[in-house]
């Protein structure tokens, strides 16, 4: 069984999150998904807007997916490849390279990403929105 593993915080699921689980999932038999938890995305001074739990349960919902764990530090990720017998780490392209050094543990691909949409830019968007403004 190949096991292919990939990590993300996953908030207000979009088009581009399933784009990227499917295709990471299409690259073998099983997939890990390491979820930040809300301690992590504080200390990367990042808010969700689901907990950890929530954006958990929304996970382990989607076909693709097999398995959900949680990321507390960036370090992990080499611990987190040989504990989990994982044969290929998979990321967006906006981290290209970023992750080279697991090459000596698994096979390391880094997926396009999908043109168009992002949390950020959805976030931004709901900001911005005046039909929103006025609730």
């Amino acid at each position: 069984m190949k096991k292919v593993i990939t990590y993300g915080t996953y908030d207000l699921l979009h088009v581009g999150h399933i784009n990227l689980l499917r295709r990471a999932r299409e690259l073998g038999d099983y997939l890990v998904v390491v979820l930040s938890s809300d301690e992590f995305n504080l200390l990367k001074n990042k808010t969700a807007y689901h907990s950890y739990e929530d954006r958990k349960t929304i996970l382990e919902s989607i076909k693709y997916v097999d398995e959900v764990i949680p990321e507390f530090t960036w370090e992990q990720k080499t611990k987190d490849v040989i504990d989990n017998d994982i044969d290929i780490f998979a990321m967006g392209d906006d981290w290209k390279g970023k992750f080279d050094f697991l090459k000596e543990y698994c096979q390391v691909v880094y997926l396009a990403r999908t043109e168009g949409i992002s949390t950020t830019q959805i976030k931004e968007e709901l900001k911005n929105d005046d039909r929103l403004k006025s609730k």
